[in-house]
């Protein structure tokens, strides 16, 4: 995965409040293994806090001095994300944007950008206070995706994904796609409380990844507005094998056979491994939005 080294990246798209203290408030379900498998079982790659119960927080994280500028100050061109982790999710938030803004137009519509949130710890949302345990989130109350940057070493160790930059771009992508749907109003049908493996809730989060797979078909031919030459120059076949592993490795039933040693399909809430895979590459077999009806 490559990025033009000319390209200037725009960090107004990305909140860096990595080393903030959150005034207030705490996570009703705290971090440690047990929390953390209590979350990823509900959460991960998923949809606002509040779904867990986390208690209410202030609407934005607040950012110390220190930690604020850390991606403007660093995070300037290309060339930067083909050499610092952090720069290169600004790219890829940057390249997500630049596609579904595009896209919209072309379909009369209109899109709403999204800010992302790098964070460490613990962060204030409009959807309540959520800790680094509950892995990537979108919060439809305020329209940004959260990150700790800390799970994707997460992503490797812990849930035996290959990991490597695309990997961690497909997780931005579909945290996107969660905010695709906000926009488009699909993902209230999530909201209805069920679970298993033909709920809506999994139908939203195989919905989020085959949009996830849209934005790769198109990465490479998408015109960023500052240069009119697209972002990501390269994508390789070794990178959708890294999204596809990732997509898998955060099944349901894989999470559900490392973690309880069971698998018990009545109580998913994003799809089988098998299934988050095929709807990724779905989206990225078609670049078409219109292929990812996983409602029918």
């Amino acid at each position: 995965m490559q990025f033009d080294d000319n390209a200037n990246l725009d960090t107004s798209e990305v909140k860096d409040v990595r080393g903030s203290r959150i005034p207030g408030g705490r996570a009703t379900v705290g971090g440690g293994i047990v929390g953390l498998i209590a979350l990823i079982m509900g959460l991960l790659f998923g949809v606002g806090p509040e779904q867990l119960g986390l208690t209410e927080g202030n609407p934005e994280p607040a950012a110390t001095s220190s930690s604020a500028s850390q991606v403007q100050q660093a995070c300037r061109t290309g060339q930067d994300a083909n050499t610092r982790e952090d720069c290169r999710l600004v790219a890829v938030v940057n390249s997500t944007q630049d596609f579904w803004k595009q896209e919209f137009q072309k379909r009369g519509g209109r899109y709403t950008p999204a800010s992302t949130v790098f964070f460490t710890g613990r962060v204030n949302t409009a959807c309540g206070v959520a800790t680094s345990a509950v892995g990537p989130f979108y919060c439809p109350s305020d329209r940004q995706v959260y990150l700790d940057l800390g799970f994707f070493e997460e992503l490797r160790t812990k849930f035996g994904a290959t990991g490597g930059p695309f990997a961690q771009a497909y997780i931005v992508a579909h945290e996107y796609g969660h905010h695709i749907q906000n926009l488009t109003g699909t993902l209230q049908r999530a909201q209805d409380g069920r679970q298993g493996a033909n709920s809506n809730a999994v139908k939203v989060e195989l919905q989020a990844d085959c949009y996830a797979g849209v934005w790769a078909h198109n990465a490479t031919r998408t015109p960023d507005e500052s240069t009119g030459r697209p972002l990501i120059t390269s994508l390789t076949d070794a990178d959708i094998q890294d999204g596809l592993d990732a997509a898998a490795a955060v099944g349901d039933d894989r999470i559900q056979e490392k973690f309880q040693g069971r698998v018990t399909p009545e109580s998913w809430t994003h799809g089988s491994a098998e299934q988050r895979r095929q709807w990724f590459y779905q989206g990225y077999r078609t670049g078409d939005m219109a292929q990812c009806n996983t409602f029918r």
